[in-house]
């Protein structure tokens, strides 16, 4: 099971997820997309889902603080015990044996960034 976790600023927009997205290996294959339950609901998310036909899996903050990431930022660690988003959401829904295949990239105007994780789905 492909997943592409996505952490972001609450005014991203389609585009910046797009972007972020592609940055990170892009849309193809994908079986879902994850990021961090509060977050789950935004409108650009919805539309990325939508766009790309894929649900929208949310993770909860609890989960995300347990997963160590490859890739570090010091205000997302103090907020959330994890050091990316985007890379702690798309290893909890990959599943069992899920490892990332692209650590987390970021959109130009830094409201997004994207990671791709593989794993069994369980």
């Amino acid at each position: 099971m492909k997943v592409a976790g996505l952490g972001f600023k609450r005014e991203v927009t389609l585009a910046a997820l797009r972007e972020a997205l592609a940055a990170a290996g892009g849309p193809e294959d994908l079986a879902a997309v994850a990021t961090v339950s509060d977050k789950a609901e935004t409108a650009a998310l919805k539309l990325l889902a939508r766009e790309l036909n894929v649900p929208i899996r949310p993770v909860s903050a609890d989960v995300l603080a347990g997963i160590a990431t490859p890739t570090q930022s010091e205000s997302i660690k103090a907020k959330f015990g994890t050091g990316s988003v985007a890379e702690a959401a798309a290893l909890a829904v990959a599943g069992r044996g899920a490892r990332l295949v692209s650590t987390r990239a970021l959109s130009q105007d830094r409201t997004a960034t994207a990671a791709i994780a593989e794993g069994d789905g369980e």
